[in-house]
């Protein structure tokens, strides 16, 4: 089995950072695709970013140049550093990992509880 725990949400104001975490746990043997999406009230979940094992990034149009995403492949985590953070990045941010090695198990795709971002003055 494969949990994922999010962790750095909180309340920031506008212009402000924040850095995400989210820790992969289990016997993990490897990871393909770790990523975050988010999820604004009365909106459809959307990509953040995403990056491979091989460390190759992507982002999504609303994001770029202001997030970064980085793995830690010997802790399983996954970060997510947000800077220059706006009201409209306010959501609940979901950790992703797609391709996850267990013994005798490979997960499609596995998703984090969920962390609150809220950006406001």
């Amino acid at each position: 089995q494969v949990q994922l725990v999010e962790s750095g949400g909180g309340l920031v104001q506008p212009g402000g950072s924040l850095r995400l975490s989210c820790a992969a746990s289990g016997r993990i043997i490897s990871i393909n695709d770790m990523g975050w999406y988010r999820q604004a009230p009365g909106k459809e979940r959307e990509l953040v970013a995403v990056i491979t094992s091989a460390g190759t990034t992507t982002y999504g149009d609303s994001v770029k140049g202001r997030f970064t995403i980085s793995r830690d492949n010997a802790k399983n985590t996954v970060y997510l550093q947000m800077n220059s953070l706006k009201p409209e990045d306010t959501a609940v941010y979901y950790c992703n990992v797609k391709g996850a090695v267990v013994p005798g198990t490979r997960w499609r795709e596995l998703w984090g509880q969920g962390t609150l971002v809220t950006v406001s003055s």
